[in-house]
C-alpha cells in the first residue's frame, strides 16, 4: 500500500469511527435511567485494604483539579479483584482516571492539549482545511463527552486505565500511551501492530469477565451497569448509574438535573476554536 493511499485509508477509518461514535452517543442521550442512588467509595484504600499493587495517575485533569479515584462501591470490589488478578500474571493496574464532576469534564473538554489535538485531527481528516465550530463539536463529544448524560466518568462507573508488568515497571503496550487521539485510538484498531492488538484484548478480557465493557472507540475507557454497558451487550431495561452530583463529606449522591444540557456550548467551543488556532500560529 503506498503511503497516499494509507494516509486515505486512515482518513475514512478515523471518520468513519467517530461518525459510529456521534451514534452512541444519540443511543446514550435516549437511553433510559433509574439512578439507584448507591455511594462511592475510595479506589486506593480498597486496594491498599486488600493487599492489591495498584497504581494510580499524578498527572492532574485539567488546571489544578485534582483527578478523584472514587467510584461505585460495588464496582469498586470488581476493580480490587481485577487489580489482584493482574498482580498473580505479573502486572499492575494503574487507573489513569475515575469520577469526574461536572467542572471537570467541563474543563477536561477545553483543555489546551485535549482540545488542540481534536483539532488538529479535524485538520487532517479535511485534508488541510480549517473544520467548522459544527465538526468540531460533533467530534469532541464523542472524544471528551460535553454532556453529562453520555459521560461515564460522571456516573462514578467508569474507570480508564494502564497496565504495567510488576518486574520492571514499563508498560503493557497497547501501541499508544493512554489518551491517544488518531485512527489508531479505536480498540480494534486496523493501525496498530499485531501485539498492540493482542495486549488489548488480554487486558480486555480481564475487565470484562468481571462486568466491565470496554468503550469500542477507546483502548483503555471501560464502565460498568450504566447505559453505555447496556447499549453495547444489548440490553434495554434502564441502567442502574446515571450522572450524578457527589458530596464527598456525606457520600450522597444525588442525580444532575439537567443531565443533556451541554457541559460546553456551541458558541463557547467557537471560542476554543479561535484560541487553539492563535496558539497553533504562535
Amino acid at each position: 500500500m503506498d503511503r497516499n493511499h494509507d494516509e486515505a485509508a486512515r482518513r475514512a477509518y478515523w471518520t468513519e469511527q467517530m461518525e459510529l461514535g456521534y451514534a452512541m452517543v444519540e443511543k446514550l442521550i435516549a437511553f433510559p435511567v433509574n439512578e439507584c442512588g448507591e455511594p462511592f467509595a475510595s479506589l486506593p484504600d480498597a486496594a491498599a485494604s486488600a493487599g492489591v499493587e495498584m497504581e494510580f495517575s499524578t498527572s492532574k485533569i485539567a488546571g489544578e483539579l485534582e483527578r478523584v479515584y472514587f467510584m461505585r462501591e460495588s464496582l469498586v470490589h470488581d476493580v480490587v479483584a481485577i487489580g489482584r488478578e493482574m498482580n498473580e500474571r505479573g502486572w499492575i493496574l494503574k487507573i489513569e482516571d475515575c469520577f469526574r464532576t461536572l467542572e471537570m469534564q467541563r474543563q477536561l473538554v477545553r483543555k489546551p492539549s485535549v482540545f488542540d489535538a481534536i483539532l488538529k485531527k479535524c485538520i487532517w481528516e479535511l485534508g488541510g482545511e480549517l473544520p467548522t465550530p459544527e465538526l468540531m463539536f460533533r467530534r469532541s463529544i464523542v472524544m471528551t463527552a460535553n454532556m453529562p448524560k453520555i459521560g461515564a466518568h460522571m456516573s462514578g462507573s467508569a474507570i480508564d486505565v494502564s497496565v504495567l508488568r510488576r518486574d520492571d515497571g514499563t508498560e503493557v503496550w497497547r501501541g499508544y500511551p493512554y489518551l491517544e487521539m488518531s485512527e489508531c485510538t479505536p480498540m480494534r484498531s486496523p493501525f496498530i501492530s499485531p501485539e498492540a492488538l493482542e495486549n488489548r484484548l488480554a487486558i480486555t478480557e480481564m475487565l470484562e469477565k468481571h462486568g466491565f465493557m470496554h468503550f469500542p472507540f477507546e483502548f483503555w475507557h471501560y464502565d460498568k451497569d450504566d447505559a453505555a454497558m447496556h447499549i453495547v451487550t444489548g440490553n434495554p431495561a434502564p441502567c442502574r448509574f446515571g450522572p450524578v452530583n457527589w458530596d464527598p463529606r456525606t457520600n450522597k449522591v444525588t442525580p444532575v438535573e439537567n443531565p443533556t444540557e451541554l457541559l460546553n456550548p456551541l458558541h463557547v467551543i467557537e471560542q476554543e476554536i479561535a484560541a487553539a488556532l492563535e496558539r497553533a500560529q504562535q
